[in-house]
């Protein structure tokens, strides 16, 4: 067998690699561009499991919560600066206090704030619901939230039954913890 038949293939000069790691960043771009596009249209998570999380209260207190199955769980994305958060913090405040003891559990997950801010708001509307720094935007990007507030309701079994985008107005969150709380729970 002759080597004459086969040809070479020519190694990438020095000259081809900026071309290639040009092309390699723009791919990358628009990977990235293309999934960012993605989490927009796809809106934010409206039915299935609640993705599981552990937030640290800004009392110290982790709450995990698939620890909280068998109630009904409010998950409430909120921040200081946010003037329709502190339009609906004395309801979701009452509510908190009507329905604690029935199997209810209501969540505050600050976001992209800081901590005297948050604990400052928090005293103002006298909130004693637990109430955590979402660190790193984790738990916010689990529900793929467009801003704030946000609310997700999650059944006794742990899946996402609803959310409001938006504030919360009388008798929103009553109606809906209500159907939740009649749900039966294996």
């Amino acid at each position: 067998m002759s080597l004459d038949n086969e040809q070479e293939i020519p190694e990438p000069s020095v000259k081809s690699w900026p071309r290639i790691l040009a092309y390699s960043i723009v791919l990358a771009i628009l990977a990235l561009m293309g999934w960012g596009l993605y989490r927009v249209y796809a809106g934010p998570l409206s039915e299935g499991p609640a993705p599981d999380f552990t937030l640290e209260t800004f009392d110290g207190e982790p709450i995990t919560l698939s620890d909280l199955r068998g109630q009904v769980v409010v998950i409430n994305f909120w921040a200081s600066w946010c003037p329709p958060c502190r339009d609906e913090a004395p309801y979701l405040e009452s509510s908190w206090r009507k329905y604690r003891d029935h199997g209810v559990v209501l969540l505050g997950v600050d976001y992209v704030d800081t901590e005297a801010e948050a604990r400052a708001y928090i005293a103002e509307f006298d909130i004693t619901y637990p109430n955590g720094p979402d660190l790193g935007t984790r738990i916010s990007q689990a529900y793929r939230i467009q801003g704030v507030p946000e609310t997700f309701f999650v059944g006794k079994d742990g899946t996402i039954r609803g959310v409001k985008i938006g504030p919360l107005v009388p008798p929103e969150l009553d109606e809906k913890i209500t159907e939740l709380l009649a749900e039966p729970y294996p």
